[in-house]
């Protein structure tokens, strides 16, 4: 499923959607049901107050960009830049204040083997930090060029 599909007006049947959902869920959670388990509570202790089906739509399109920039450029410093620097182009699914939030968290996903050891809150909060510096980084050399 690629960004931006939607489903409104299909009419796969019952059989294919469950199988496009399987093709999806093997995607995004290639680890499968733990994975998601621990990657839930990460994100309850990052931000406890924020509705998960938001952060949990903002970390998967965030993940689905990432992939795709990614091959794109064939550089992950490449693909992070550009998500930090034009993430107002994915402003409808992700907010402003949380592009970072959602690539802490993906960055962290690509890091994990089977075991599903994401870092701890304090970890992934310091890697927010760090890409927060950057954008401002870069923003603030840009208002200099």
């Amino acid at each position: 499923m690629a960004l931006g599909d939607s489903s409104l007006f299909s009419w796969k049947s019952k059989a294919t959607r469950e199988k496009e959902q399987r093709e999806y869920e093997a995607w995004a959670f290639p680890h499968g049901p733990e994975q998601r388990a621990k990657l839930e509570a990460l994100m309850r202790e990052l931000k406890p107050k924020e509705h998960l089906s938001f952060m949990m739509m903002g970390f998967l399109t965030c993940k689905e960009l990432y992939e795709r920039f990614l091959e794109q450029t064939g550089s992950s410093e490449s693909a992070v830049d550009f998500l930090i620097n034009e993430e107002k182009q994915y402003k409808n699914v992700i907010r402003k204040r949380e592009m970072t939030t959602c690539l802490a968290l993906v960055l962290a996903d690509t890091e994990i083997d089977e075991r599903c050891d994401y870092p701890s809150a304090e970890e992934v909060n310091a890697r927010i930090r760090e890409l927060d510096g950057l954008r401002r980084k870069k923003k603030g050399l840009a208002a200099w060029i």
